[in-house]
């Protein structure tokens, strides 16, 4: 499909066939440069956007004096815009690695989830422009109206997140280790927008005295009290918002380590085998899904990020350590293997 929203290129998500022995050592292909990834235009529009957004919402910071829910009242609208932004840039980016000829579905599914964001952030600053609450509030016929709306655009987004999901699935994206990073970044980001429908079900505080809100982030306490500075993340109760957020940018956190292992690869020997850095990568992956878990199990069980209990210290702890531990073992074992030709040639 070449149209002059999602131009082709002649990057086409397929790489030419692999021995056994690329696959298993010597340095990874490089990564599609960004000038040859077929982007697509519409959500780098909305990422622009966002970005100028983001400057908006820094001087009502400064000029607006008014709060909401405990925080200022251009906080929210701040947060959603870096977080639409980097957002809308990534999936522009994953929709473009796709092969040509899963194009066209790839522009549907871009556009349509640009349209969804732009809605979504519409009503958020709405919102704050005239003073009220964005999520959940059905207080009015037209605030219900409008929550009903975002929450259809969430929905839509997230299915665009599920099929972007399995499209990279079926597309050859090359070195296995950034195979593996972007496939496995997608489907946890996936995850970790999914729990954010947590938040939407009333409390059983809301539903014996309603006062217009049928939902919540925080499990415990009201939504609005004590909170991290700009996060806004609970401090006294449990916050549903801490594993929503790092689920969905395990969409960046994932790639990025994996890009991160190739460039010290360049330096280190032990880390020249391709087999060597999917091995830790798999850990990386294991250590994410592990604190997710304990981040959501913490969230639903009422307890603050920064008072965690002594199951979920001892959880962490126990992760962490099995990880590192198995870290440790890859990498003497690595250490023991010799270098061949092929390593050597990495830069």
């Amino acid at each position: 499909m070449n149209t002059p929203e999602f131009p082709e290129t002649p990057a086409n998500g397929r790489s030419a066939a692999r021995t056994s022995a690329d696959v298993g050592h010597g340095p990874a292909p490089a990564w599609p440069a960004l000038r040859t990834v077929a982007w697509h235009r519409p959500l780098l529009a909305a990422s622009a956007a966002m970005a100028v957004l983001v400057v908006v919402c820094l001087v009502g910071l400064l000029v607006d004096p008014r709060s909401l829910t405990g925080a200022p009242i251009w906080a929210k609208p701040l947060k959603f815009s870096i977080s639409v932004l980097i957002y809308a840039a990534s999936l522009a980016w994953l929709l473009g690695i796709l092969s040509v000829r899963r194009r066209r579905l790839a522009w549907w599914i871009g556009t349509l989830s640009t349209i969804a964001l732009v809605i979504e952030m519409v009503i958020i600053v709405g919102a704050a422009s005239r003073g009220i609450t964005s999520h959940f509030n059905v207080s009015t016929p037209v605030s219900t109206t409008l929550w009903s709306v975002m929450a259809f655009s969430i929905v839509v987004v997230w299915m665009a997140a599920l099929v972007t999901a399995v499209l990279l699935f079926r597309t050859d994206l090359g070195d296995p280790a950034r195979s593996l990073a972007i496939r496995a970044g997608t489907v946890i980001a996936v995850i970790g927008m999914g729990l954010a429908f947590l938040m939407t079900g009333p409390t059983a505080a809301q539903l014996d005295d309603f006062q217009g809100i049928a939902g919540a982030h925080t499990v415990g306490v009201p939504d609005g009290g004590p909170g991290l500075p700009l996060l806004g993340w609970s401090t006294v109760a449990g916050d549903l918002r801490i594993p929503h957020f790092v689920g969905m940018h395990a969409l960046q956190v994932i790639p990025l380590t994996a890009l991160l292992l190739e460039v010290l690869a360049s330096r280190l020997t032990v880390l020249r085998a391709r087999v060597v850095r999917l091995r830790l990568l798999w850990l990386a992956i294991g250590l994410y899904l592990g604190v997710l878990a304990i981040l959501t199990g913490q969230a639903l069980a009422g307890q603050s990020i920064v008072r965690p209990n002594a199951l979920t210290t001892t959880l962490t702890i126990a992760l962490v350590a099995a990880v590192a531990a198995a870290g440790t073992v890859v990498l003497v074992r690595a250490a023991r293997q010799p270098v061949f030709p092929a390593d050597a040639a990495a830069p």
